[in-house]
């Protein structure tokens, strides 16, 4: 299993949802959030923003979905600008359900 984190522009959250639900991939967890990334934030006239805010996805999925839900986030989220975020991909050793205490691995 491979768990998926993706910080996103906010303003594209309907496009990302939608092109996951394009891809059959139902379940994640959302959060707003604030960062900067290489352009340390944003000037707009004299005030300053060290951060911004962005929606930060998580989802854990079968190793071989990972090319479709990579490519359903960076449809739904790329604009060509700046900002636009980032996707990062690591290894989940194990899951358990809270509920039934069935093990995942």
């Amino acid at each position: 299993m491979k768990m998926i984190r993706a910080m996103i522009r906010p303003e594209n959250e309907e496009l990302v949802t939608q092109a996951l639900d394009e891809a059959n991939i139902a379940g994640f967890t959302k959060w707003d959030v604030l960062g900067r990334g290489k352009q340390k934030g944003i000037q707009v006239g004299a005030a300053v923003y060290p951060e911004i805010p962005k929606l930060s996805l998580l989802l854990v999925v079968e190793d071989e979905q990972v090319p479709k839900v990579v490519q359903a986030i960076q449809k739904g989220a790329r604009t060509g600008h700046p900002g636009d975020g980032r996707i990062f991909v690591s290894d989940v050793d194990s899951a358990y359900t809270i509920r039934t205490g069935k093990t995942e691995r």
